[in-house]
């Protein structure tokens, strides 16, 4: 009995050490991550024996990017699957690829994530954040109850832009727009009532949400690049044994591998489902993109001097760029 005893009281140390990692996202109930997420969970769990679960509260239940964050920062949360703009005040440089019409097309995004994604993970480390690579969010393109053609135009929209996105802000303003700042949650709803009547979004997120079900055009020009990521607090993350962070960072690299290729699929599918299903392609002009690109080089010039993004950073990005439009001309 002491014997049984002893070896129980030299295991509770061992028995402490389980976690459950509590999970945030705005993703439905449903969707591809969501499911993703909890499939890693199980394999987690296995590979850990039980010594670390995820635990996933979808659908923003846990409240939007603020919320989330200050509940991290308690300890009530340990990590959200979020658009990486909303980890962007922890690693500002992460917004990098979110550029206004920085790339023009996907070709261009693969060459030069190739380098600078292990950048911005290991940015994120640093910041003391854990996490396991990106996932394609799509291109973000104009919806709208009217036809925007011309940077006039969309200026005379009621535009959405989410809260708690400084960068989007901040360009929005260079591009003279007076938008919308509203949690997620609440764009569906608002496109219903008319508060708003445009947003800029992945066809994906607008099919998926069903935002695309209250507009009638598409505008044919990719505003900028997105992308989402898996953060979770270090501080949180290195209670667990190094064998189990190995566990766990294997799976969720792994997982996010997968999803980053699915949701290119899925992106591209869904550009051409909500046209099929009733939205109208608008094409500006080469003189109208080139309105919006001269606008789009002087938000990020301003979006380097604020300190959003750093020099270095963005010096990095364009030449990748350079390298690429110089091949394949």
């Amino acid at each position: 009995m002491l014997r049984v005893l002893v070896s129980f009281l030299f295991c509770l140390p061992l028995l402490a050490q389980a976690q459950t990692l509590k999970i945030s996202t705005l993703y439905p109930e449903g969707t591809s991550v969501v499911t993703q997420l909890k499939e890693a969970g199980d394999a987690i769990q296995a590979g850990t024996e039980g010594r670390v679960k995820i635990k996933v509260y979808p659908g923003g239940v846990m409240g939007d990017d603020g919320a989330v964050m200050r509940k991290i920062s308690i300890g009530q949360l340990h990590g959200a699957m979020s658009q990486a703009g909303a980890f962007a005040r922890q690693y500002k440089d992460s917004q990098v690829l979110n550029l206004p019409l920085a790339f023009n097309s996907y070709e261009e995004v693969d060459y030069v994530r190739k380098t600078l994604d292990p950048i911005i993970q290991q940015g994120f480390e640093d910041a003391g954040w854990v996490t396991f690579g990106a996932a394609d969010g799509g291109f973000a393109y104009v919806m709208s109850t009217d036809p925007v053609s011309n940077l006039e135009e969309l200026r005379q929209q009621k535009l959405w832009l989410p809260a708690n996105d400084t960068g989007s802000a901040k360009a929005a303003k260079v591009f003279e727009l007076s938008p919308i700042m509203l949690n997620i949650g609440t764009v569906l709803t608002s496109l219903q009532t008319g508060a708003i009547n445009a947003f800029a979004a992945p066809p994906v997120a607008a099919l998926t949400l069903q935002w695309h079900s209250r507009v009638k055009y598409i505008t044919d020009v990719p505003l900028l690049y997105t992308y989402g990521i898996l953060a979770i607090s270090k501080k949180h993350f290195s209670k667990m044994t190094p064998a189990d962070q190995q566990v766990v960072r294997d799976i969720l690299e792994k997982t996010f591998a997968q999803m980053d290729t699915e949701s290119r699929t899925a992106n591209l599918k869904a550009y051409e489902a909500i046209q099929q299903q009733g939205l109208k392609l608008v094409t500006p002009s080469a003189a109208d993109i080139k309105v919006w690109k001269d606008y789009a080089q002087q938000a990020t010039d301003e979006l380097v001097e604020e300190g959003e993004v750093s020099a270095a950073m963005l010096e990095r990005l364009q030449s990748l760029l350079n390298e690429y439009r110089a091949a394949n001309p």
